[in-house]
């Protein structure tokens, strides 16, 4: 018996002329009296491989039976095809049913909606919009760990259960043992002390601070992982799960802050091009037709830089009517910053030194008192992509702005510490993996670029 090999390494030749042994899910079947033909597909990639199988088989009629979705194995000699549109198709000697599907398989159809792919997240990853999406989300996670591999950086696993709350938003999933119907109480509060961790915990937002920590030692670490919020929002762009990868420099300043970005941006959309080339030609054509090119211009482009005030002063100017104000203090939506990068720069743009009021408290003020070394990535079609900062190394800077905007110092005693012993200036940013993941696909939804969304109301699996 032959070994198996999977159908992305036949379609390449491997096994020509030899009996090869194939296994995967039949995505359409074609029988006749003399002759069936089924397109296999193993996930291996996009194209499917279609098997030849003639009477002369024992169990032809079975065959011609089989169901689309089926699991079948497929031993036979691979040889040049005759027809357009492939290479290669495997003549079969032998055709195993490994698991049957009937007529009640839900893809059946060629085309299905987004939305009602949703709703059998389970099934959907065999539709070849998601088996595109899910090898390149694959493909793009291992390329960044090997960019900050290739650099030198340290990957930390930061905590999944924490008891801080970065963004000081309060928008954290709690984590208890306590019984919920009758939780202890100590002066009509919940006594948290005797909970598990004697402390009220939650899922991480993010590992930005806890990584600042392994900085001070290790120079240049990143973490990607897991990061939670319990926002009730259904927008195309909020998930309650997403995946953040969040690199920190020690001795550093916003603009090496900002040079890292660019290239690291860059070199994710270089790497789609090279190495998801079959998959991305598929979204080019079905999903958003100019994707290839909007790519290859990002990863060929130098990122422009402008202030956060040159930034207002361009939007009050613009010809164009914008549905939020616009005026200096406010943050940026969505539609200014896709006319920055659109139509003011025409590529990527860095806005940078925004607002103290708007940005977060551990982010460096600026000598004007006004304003924080932060920084945004602007890109075409999304707008903001990665956001950063250089970090308040200044104890007393730092303690100063906690106080300013509420934030309770006992809880990040050891984030403090940090400033009382070797303080270094360092800088980071975070980059959502799923909205990276929609940049790089054209994917609209943030519910279709990750396995199983958790959204409100939703989490079946």
């Amino acid at each position: 018996m032959s070994a198996r090999i999977r159908i992305r390494s036949a379609l390449a030749g491997e096994g020509l002329g030899n009996e090869i042994m194939i296994k995967g899910w039949v995505r359409t079947i074609r029988a006749g009296k003399e002759v069936a033909f089924l397109a296999l597909n193993d996930g291996s990639c996009f194209a499917n491989l279609q098997v030849v199988a003639e009477p002369r088989l024992a169990n032809f009629a079975d065959i011609c039976a089989i169901g689309t979705g089926a699991a079948v194995a497929v031993r036979g000699i691979l040889v040049e095809s005759p027809a357009s549109g492939q290479r290669y198709e495997i003549h079969a000697e032998e055709v195993e049913v490994i698991g049957a599907a009937d007529e009640s398989y839900p893809l059946q159809k060629k085309r299905h909606t987004f939305e009602y792919l949703r709703s059998i997240a389970h099934l959907r990853p065999r539709s070849n919009t998601f088996g595109a999406v899910f090898r390149v989300r694959s493909s793009v996670a291992q390329a960044v760990h090997r960019f900050f591999a290739e650099r030198g950086f340290l990957y930390v696993h930061t905590p999944i259960i924490t008891t801080s709350d970065c963004e000081g938003a309060g928008e954290m999933f709690r984590v208890t043992t306590l019984d919920p119907a009758a939780p202890p109480l100590l002066e009509g509060e919940v006594d948290f002390s005797r909970d598990f961790f004697a402390a009220q915990a939650g899922l991480t937002v993010s590992g930005q601070l806890e990584g600042e920590l392994f900085a001070q030692a290790f120079s240049d670490i990143y973490t990607f992982g897991p990061t939670f919020r319990a926002e009730n929002s259904n927008t195309p762009r909020h998930a309650a799960e997403f995946w953040m990868i969040e690199p920190e420099m020690a001795f550093a300043d916003l603009m090496a802050d900002a040079a890292l970005a660019e290239e690291f941006f860059r070199y994710l959309c270089r790497h789609v091009l090279d190495a998801c080339g079959e998959d991305m030609a598929f979204f080019n054509d079905h999903i958003d037709k100019g994707l290839i090119a909007r790519v290859e211009q990002v990863a060929n482009s130098s990122f422009a830089i402008m202030e956060y005030g040159e930034a207002i002063e361009r939007l009050t100017k613009a010809t164009v009517k914008f549905e939020y104000p616009v005026e200096w203090g406010l943050d940026l939506q969505t539609e200014h910053e896709r006319y920055l990068t659109e139509q003011v720069v025409g590529g990527p743009v860095f806005v940078i030194n925004y607002p103290k009021y708007i940005k977060a408290f551990y982010m460096r003020m600026n000598d004007d008192d006004k304003t924080v070394a932060a920084m945004d990535l602007l890109v075409p079609k999304v707008g903001e992509i990665i956001g950063g900062s250089q970090r308040e190394e200044r104890l007393h800077v730092l303690e100063g702005r906690m106080a300013e905007v509420g934030v309770n110092p006992e809880g990040l005693w050891w984030y403090l510490d940090s400033r009382r012993w070797g303080s270094t200036p360092h800088a980071g940013f975070g980059l959502g993996f799923e909205r990276l993941i929609m940049n790089l696909t054209g994917m609209e939804n943030i519910r279709d670029v990750i396995p199983f969304p958790r959204t409100p109301r939703h989490a079946e699996f």
